[in-house]
């Protein structure tokens, strides 16, 4: 081993077998990214998978032993999985946390108008976007309608041959007001209205006939009326599928990518575990990250703790003792270095494209704000393990200092008093409703997850 750090191109150092696996890996995230597009999705996906692997759904009280395989599905946006391991939870867990949330447009709870003849659905923004980016490009509309008797209707609109929808922007020819605004100020958030429609019912007597349209389609297709969207969690995504970029293939193209790159990698580590792990392993599939991870579904709520705490019962085990010799890898993404933006970017500190899983000590903005700042022996601890098992794996910061920064669930879980540190894929263009990732930092992170999952500790 040489003196000095050596930052190896991930294609120099790949056998042929690995790279095989990785193209096979790649294949099955970009089919899971296309039936997952909403936080709702991924858990009905994650379920699908997991029960294909023998998991079974977690009983309260129900009694576990070594090698046993359950989630709990925490109201349909929030999922938790463990694999059952030799030692007790006394000893600790091995945990990898990733958030199945993207930015996004939801509808506000009154969407539907109609204006100088055509109809629209108002949306409010949900996380951290470049509103300009989200204009003139193809939507869908995924979502659920809850209904006053208890039904709930899935909603999902502009898939395949089916109509999309569209946000309009003005033209260049009449755009010199707009021209003169600043990136952020040049597209109002109340101006992200779904097009959805021109034309109007039959009867002209009827009032608001474009309006009545759209809700006589939607009431065809799924029983609903104009009161029920009121009780309703709707979204507007982007209509593109995930596919690979480049003359070479080696890049993925995607909406989503933050976070369900990591997402699916911890679960689909998890899933390939053949042998009965050292430590229990647990996959968290989180909710709200990309608004403060709150809510019931989000990473700050209980929910964690009411299933920790069920596993931690059912072996006589107190979760805080539990919790105080656990692992977790808050497996997020990071900001990729890009060339074409270089003067945001520190090179010495930066993740890179195609040289594996990015650990990043710390989040946070401008001196570390708001940061889970691991300590030295997590990061010696995790470079172990990662190199130990074949990881290719880089150190990184996201941007420099004074220009932004960000947040992960590392914070949430460190303050249950787990020792966690965060690594994921580099992505380039994120929160865009387009991101592009590396097929090999997708693959390093799976098996970064695998090794953690597999560590004894």
């Amino acid at each position: 081993m040489g003196i000095l750090l050596e930052k190896n191109n991930g294609y120099d150092v790949i056998t042929d077998e690995q790279r095989q696996e990785m193209e096979d890996y790649c294949a099955q995230y970009i089919d899971f990214m296309n039936a997952a597009k909403t936080e709702r999705e991924c858990v009905v996906e994650c379920i699908k998978l997991a029960e294909a692997k023998g998991f079974k759904p977690y009983v309260q009280g129900m009694e576990l032993k070594p090698g046993d395989k359950v989630y709990y599905n925490n109201r349909g946006k929030n999922i938790d999985l463990a694999v059952i391991g030799k030692r007790s939870l006394a000893e600790g867990a091995n945990i990898a946390a990733a958030h199945t949330d993207s930015p996004r447009l939801d509808f506000k709870p009154q969407p539907l108008y109609e204006d100088e003849e055509m109809s629209y659905l108002k949306t409010h923004y949900y996380g951290g976007i470049k509103k300009f980016q989200w204009v003139t490009i193809p939507l869908e509309i995924h979502g659920m309608v809850c209904l006053k008797d208890g039904t709930n209707k899935y909603v999902k609109w502009g898939e395949g041959d089916e109509p999309k929808f569209v946000i309009t922007d003005i033209l260049p020819h009449l755009g010199k007001s707009q021209a003169s605004k600043t990136l952020g100020e040049a597209i109002p958030g109340e101006n992200l209205n779904l097009l959805i429609g021109s034309e109007p019912v039959k009867d002209k007597e009827a009032k608001q006939r474009f309006k009545q349209h759209v809700m006589e389609l939607l009431n065809e297709k799924y029983g609903i009326i104009e009161e029920d969207l009121m009780s309703a969690e709707i979204q507007a995504v982007p209509a593109f599928k995930a596919t690979e970029i480049g003359f070479d293939r080696s890049l993925i193209g995607a909406y989503g990518h933050d976070d369900r790159v990591c997402a699916f990698a911890e679960l689909k580590a998890l899933l390939d575990m053949k042998e009965i792990p050292d430590r229990t392993a647990v996959c968290i599939f989180a909710d709200k990250e990309e608004v403060g991870s709150m809510g019931i579904t989000g990473m700050i709520s209980q929910a964690f703790e009411h299933f920790m705490n069920s596993l931690c019962k059912s072996q006589g085990v107190d979760l805080y003792d539990c919790f105080s010799q656990s692992f977790c890898l808050s497996a997020d993404v990071t900001a990729a270095l890009d060339p074409i933006f270089m003067e945001v970017f520190e090179k010495n500190n930066e993740s890179r494209i195609n040289h594996g899983i990015a650990i990043c000590k710390y989040t946070g903005g401008r001196g570390k704000g708001g940061a889970s700042d691991a300590n030295a022996e997590t990061v010696a601890y995790i470079r172990k393990i990662f190199s130990e098992n074949g990881v290719l794996w880089q150190l990184a910061e996201m941007g420099k200092i004074d220009e932004g920064g960000g947040g992960t669930v590392a914070l949430d879980m460190a303050n249950r008093n787990i020792e966690t540190i965060d690594a994921g894929v580099p992505v380039l263009s994120m929160h865009a409703p387009f991101e592009v990732v590396s097929k090999l930092d997708c693959y390093m992170t799976y098996r970064g997850c695998k090794a953690v999952f597999e560590a004894r500790k």
